[in-house]
């Protein structure tokens, strides 16, 4: 079902990061403009003024709207008329915190890239102040914008693998077998950084996305963890592999592995979910096709906008079946539900009539309990540690 004529007018949306070598700023524009639901208007796109008005030259942002710093940017957009409805976070992991801080409290809405923030008194602090705003906070843990997790989830929740048992999940990546962060390339500097990326390197970057893919799909509330985090590349001052083995409540068992140091493997997060009546396996460089299997009958294969989905998944798929779609298509889909959301805000409607929940503060907020759990296990030499 399409809930596009819901939406009055393009959101006018500004953007603090993103500006020149960012990949995730580039994402979350693509993201934004492909439902056509916003319209970039303003940004500080750079920690440094001359930089930002480069970046905004580029993107087509008026010049008087590119500010040096994110400060300016709240107050000189609460001051317009025709200010921003909302403003998206696409800077490195320490500056989360403050920017939501800051732009909420002006009384914008907020999206903000993931792990929210960097500290775990922060992400408890930014949703008391979500709470009090009334203030829309979206997060973009991207992968729940696929159409087949969204199928997924929806046969859990309906009980089609009856009783969960066993849950794997895993993100091997290869990027950072070698000390890249020595090489000039951004994206690996500052996720290797503690100062910006947080205390936890590959765990924070791409083990949380593994936990709330999980988490999401499965319904399932965590227990208990015990964490193995170890760095290979000499002279790394963060972890760039995990094992972990997680307890969840009611009983079922699982285990997430995540690595940056594994050959082979670009982007290779893959869940794999099993009950009492069936198992299901996803995986995302494969994102057009889940694998059922039914105990005691041939495992199916259920395609995007194939036969035999759910609501949930049909709402979250654009185009004919077999032209495939992918990390793009999920991203936007996010940002066409936030959409729907804000736009239900400035009508006065707080009630979620979204088929399919998206992330939002409190996922945050668990996301950084798990990094904080994950890292005590780790210190304490692997020791299952309560949630």
């Amino acid at each position: 079902m399409s809930h596009q004529h819901e939406t009055p007018r393009r959101l006018r949306l500004g953007m603090v990061g993103g500006g020149q070598g960012a990949f995730i700023g580039g994402v979350h524009r693509i993201a934004a403009r492909l439902d056509d639901h916003y319209e970039l208007v303003a940004g500080a796109f750079a920690s440094d003024a001359e930089r930002s008005q480069e970046a905004a030259a580029q993107l087509h942002v008026a010049a008087d709207r590119a500010y040096p710093d994110y400060q300016t940017m709240a107050e000189e957009e609460q001051k317009r008329a025709d200010g921003i409805d909302v403003v998206a976070i696409v800077t490195p992991n320490h500056v989360h915190f403050d920017v939501a801080r800051t732009f909420l409290e002006a009384g914008f809405h907020v999206i903000c890239d993931k792990p929210m923030t960097i500290t775990l008194e922060e992400a408890q602090t930014l949703a008391e102040l979500v709470e009090r705003s009334g203030l829309f906070f979206g997060l973009t843990h991207n992968y729940s914008g696929y159409s087949l997790v969204r199928q997924a989830r929806e046969m859990v929740a309906n009980g089609e693998l009856g009783d969960l048992r066993v849950v794997q999940v895993e993100y091997p990546q290869d990027w950072l077998s070698t000390r890249l962060e020595d090489s000039g390339v951004k994206q690996a500097e500052w996720r290797t950084d503690p100062k910006r990326s947080g205390p936890a390197g590959c765990l924070g970057d791409i083990g949380t996305h593994a936990y709330h893919l999980a988490r999401y799909v499965t319904g399932l509330e965590l227990e208990s963890l015990a964490a193995d985090m170890h760095t290979f590349v000499e002279g790394r001052a963060l972890d760039d592999n995990v094992h972990m083995l997680l307890r969840f409540k009611g009983g079922a068992r699982g285990m997430l592995w995540s690595s940056q140091v594994a050959p082979g493997n670009e982007n290779g997060l893959q869940l794999r979910v099993y009950g009492s009546r069936g198992g299901l396996e996803w995986r995302q460089e494969n994102p057009n096709q889940l694998m059922h299997s039914p105990l005691g009958e041939p495992t199916r294969i259920l395609t995007r906008n194939g036969p035999g989905l759910g609501d949930a998944a049909m709402a979250a798929a654009r185009i004919p079946a077999g032209h495939p779609e992918g990390y793009l298509e999920a991203f936007a889909q996010l940002y066409r539900d936030f959409a729907l959301q804000i736009h239900a805000r400035q009508r006065g409607d707080t009630t979620n009539a979204l088929e399919a929940k998206t992330p939002d503060v409190t996922d945050g907020v668990d996301g950084l309990t798990f990094i904080t759990r994950a890292l005590a296990s780790s210190k304490a030499g692997g020791q299952w540690v309560d949630f």
